[in-house]
């Protein structure tokens, strides 16, 4: 089974459909989403249809719980809270209903988890290997895909007495194979608002048969999004920042 794995869509629409064209030449047969469909973006009921319509599975990100009315803003800088804002009032009732019943992670897929933040907490971050460390203390299965940094990559455990050591991908390959004796907790990557300094919509594909993951950056239209940021009188940095992917 190959799986699309999609995480931080953010409501936009152009690197989705940027993303999907280009995955269309990998061949996949179910499309998995790790959270953050909407927010920021100037898209969000284009993108919350398509995943609606065409996603097997969906977990919840943090920005679809505050634009839900799941949870509150509070914890978000001014530029977040005025999008979430925005986007609430933009979003149509039913996609507002469907956001506020979604899934929270972990989520059982075949063997492997679906998170958005953390095997243990879905809103906690996990930039770096001790914030890692603590994740790989909750998880049940070998393997664990995770948003929410927008960092494409992940982490590496193996087994050292009681604890992890744990290895950072920092420079990622193409393709990498999930050997045993190893635990993974893997990030897709941002499609909608990358910010590991490549603006590319980023995504990957899980080969579940031969054990492959394949990391994927595709090029879009960023200056169409910019330009429906700025009409809509979102914050201007929400527009500036994906020519820069930080």
């Amino acid at each position: 089974m190959r799986f699309l794995i999609l995480s931080d869509i953010h409501a936009n629409w152009e690197a989705l459909s940027a993303v999907l064209h280009d995955a269309a030449t990998r061949r996949y047969h179910a499309v998995l989403c790790l959270g953050d469909i909407v927010g920021y973006g100037p898209n969000p009921n284009e993108v919350v249809s398509w995943i609606r319509t065409h996603a097997d599975v969906v977990i919840r990100g943090n920005h679809d719980k505050a634009c839900s009315g799941v949870a509150t803003s509070e914890s978000f800088n001014s530029v977040a809270q005025c999008s979430s804002r925005w986007t609430r009032e933009e979003l149509h009732e039913d996609h507002l209903q469907w956001l506020l019943n979604l899934a929270r992670g972990p989520v059982l897929v075949e063997d492997f988890d679906l998170v958005h933040g953390a095997p243990d907490d879905e809103d906690r971050y996990m930039f770096h290997e001790h914030e890692a460390e603590t994740g790989l203390r909750y998880v049940t299965e070998q393997l664990t895909f995770f948003g929410h940094t927008h960092v494409q990559g992940g982490f590496i455990g193996e087994p050292y007495r009681r604890h992890f050591e744990v290895s950072r991908l920092n420079v990622l390959p193409n393709q990498m194979s999930i050997v045993p004796e190893r635990t993974y907790l893997l990030n897709p990557g941002a499609v909608g608002q990358p910010r590991d300094g490549d603006p590319r919509a980023a995504y990957c594909i899980y080969d579940s048969t031969m054990r492959i993951v394949e990391f994927c950056r595709v090029t879009y239209d960023i200056r169409t999004v910019q330009e429906k940021i700025l009409e809509r009188q979102l914050p201007q940095e929400l527009a500036f920042r994906l020519a820069s992917g930080d």
